[in-house]
């Protein structure tokens, strides 16, 4: 059971969130995926958008110059030579997680008539989520490109999750229900045939749950 029907055609967006020197050179690095396969993905996303017409909007976490991470105007705040070497449609600056808050985004995308839109970009818990969850309210599909985001460790009082662990259940749980998650191969060829990707549910993503905990249990 999917969400999506193989003939249906869809108007994609590509949003590139905060590919930003601060994850790279800063004090916020990203691990999980590799950053430098992630990096690479990002600039096939952005490359394979272009060349198939498919609209490209670019954002940029801005914070106070005195702030310890992107701090506007410094080299840590500049968007990463990956995405500023290539071709946007339209470019913003945000000051909170999700793309939509204080921005023009949402009428952007309703100007140009999308009905879904990609995510690529950093962090795939952070801004990605805020993001994804706001766009899946209002009616968009989505997809994530799962191997172009990505993680960074967390602790504190609540506890300890690697870059790993936050990524991986993010994705699981963008799929079961808020977002199509896949792989940029996979994404590239959704894109030059203009189909959608399909997704999960919540019932459907529990019970596949439920079936891999007890299978794990009867060999152990």
């Amino acid at each position: 059971m999917t969400t999506a029907t193989a003939n249906q055609k869809v108007k994609r967006a590509l949003i590139v969130i905060d590919v930003q020197n601060e994850y790279f050179t800063g004090n916020m690095l990203i691990e999980y995926p590799d950053p430098q396969v992630s990096l690479r993905n990002i600039g096939r996303a952005m490359d394979a958008a272009k060349e198939a017409g498919v609209s490209v909007l670019v954002v940029q976490h801005s914070a106070p110059e005195n702030s310890p991470i992107f701090a506007r105007g410094s080299q840590s705040w500049q968007l990463h030579e990956v995405v500023a070497s290539r071709h946007a449609d339209h470019r913003i600056e945000k000051n909170m997680a999700s793309v939509f808050t204080g921005t023009d985004a949402a009428a952007w995308l309703q100007e140009n008539a999308i009905t879904t839109i990609s995510v690529v970009g950093y962090m795939t818990h952070n801004c990605n989520a805020s993001t994804i969850y706001e766009a899946a309210h209002n009616g968009y599909a989505v997809e994530v490109l799962t191997d172009a985001s990505g993680a960074l460790p967390y602790a504190n009082a609540a506890g300890f999750a690697s870059a790993e662990e936050i990524h991986r259940i993010y994705s699981v749980v963008f799929h079961s229900n808020f977002a199509a998650v896949t792989g940029t191969d996979d994404w590239i060829k959704a894109v030059q045939a203009g189909t959608p990707i399909a997704k999960s549910n919540v019932l459907e993503s529990h019970l596949a749950g439920r079936q891999h905990r007890d299978g794990e249990n009867t060999t152990q």
